[in-house]
């Protein structure tokens, strides 16, 4: 008998089914942004949107971020359920007036009497030399204020899920999906990109970490293509040194799933935390903080911690590379650890 073969899709197309899906099952969804219609989205998001749904449903707007997720917040308050895209996350600063004064606090505001059941979706991430204003991740800007949550899913099988599960959710959602993980051809394609992911429709929580490989010696929290390259790193590490790192998915940034970490620095003893936004006041900082307060009598070294240096992303490729953390600085710090 043979084994039914595996539908794979790139991340792009899976979270534009997921999306699909949705306005399928709720005729209040609806999705706006610049490029989303006829173009699918700059990275793909929207692929095949408007064809299916037609342009009232699947709206292109002007290149006026305040005027169309302003239009977002009123139609969710209104009971819609609105899918924004801010194109890049690097351009909230023109529309943050919006996102954190309106989207955030409205519900909170209003005593919970005026829900918010919208999805900011953007994009982040660099390591293809967009330079400094088109390469940020931001993570902990968006995690660190209260009333919105915050995820960046770092597979296609957790781009559909978590997409459907922020489109349900009653609360507005900031929805961050790396572009090296979308799988598009004039990106070089990366194998993290292309996942087994089930036809119909499923969900995956918006508020919990994932243990993306099992180990006894130290725990790499990464996230995204920080995960990706803990993962190259702890085969490296398992194969060359004998050393096993148990990589820790964070993907739910707010709110942030303390008990996956703290049980997994209790197994390990050691924590190692990298992250492709800015290193100072960070996600590194937030987890290094959970691991002080709850599992301090537990690590054998210090944390270490892995980051973007507090500049901006260079355009130049050699400095660009320099500054974002790949495998061989994981692997290298993890070595350093182990020897303390």
């Amino acid at each position: 008998m043979e084994t039914a073969k595996k539908r794979i899709l790139t991340g792009n197309k899976a979270m534009a089914e997921a999306i699909a899906l949705e306005m399928e099952r709720d005729s209040n969804v609806f999705v706006l942004g610049e490029d989303v219609g006829k173009y699918g989205g700059i990275f793909g998001s929207t692929q095949g949107l408007i064809d299916r749904f037609g342009a009232e449903r699947v709206l292109d707007t002007p290149i006026s971020e305040t005027a169309f997720i302003g239009a977002a917040i009123g139609a969710a308050a209104e009971g819609m359920r609105p899918v924004a895209e801010l194109m890049f996350v690097d351009f909230f600063g023109v529309c943050m007036d919006q996102i954190y004064n309106h989207m955030a606090k409205i519900p909170y505001m209003s005593g919970g009497n005026v829900k918010l059941p919208m999805v900011l979706m953007t994009a982040v991430g660099g390591g293809y030399n967009d330079a400094a204003q088109h390469s940020q991740t931001l993570y902990a800007t968006f995690a660190h204020l209260p009333g919105m949550k915050v995820v960046a899913p770092s597979t296609p099988y957790d781009l559909k899920g978590m997409m459907i599960s922020a489109i349900r959710d009653d609360n507005p959602v900031v929805f961050m999906f790396h572009k090296s993980l979308q799988g598009l051809g004039w990106m070089d394609q990366l194998d993290a990109s292309v996942e087994h992911v089930p036809e119909e429709a499923y969900t995956v929580p918006l508020n919990k970490a994932k243990v993306a490989r099992e180990g006894s010696d130290v725990t790499i929290v990464g996230i995204q293509m920080m995960m990706h390259y803990a993962m190259e790193a702890a085969e490296r590490l398992s194969k060359e040194d004998g050393i096993e790192a148990e990589v820790v998915d964070l993907r739910s940034l707010a709110p942030i799933d303390r008990d996956t970490i703290v049980k997994s620095i209790k197994k390990t003893s050691r924590l190692l935390v990298v992250d492709e936004d800015y290193l100072s006041y960070g996600m590194t900082a937030e987890v290094a903080a959970i691991a002080a307060e709850h599992a301090l009598d537990e690590l054998k070294a210090p944390v270490r911690r892995l980051a973007i240096p507090d500049v901006p992303i260079p355009y130049s490729d050699p400095l660009e590379n320099f500054v974002i953390p790949g495998p061989e600085r994981i692997y290298e710090e993890v070595k350093k650890m182990m020897r303390s």
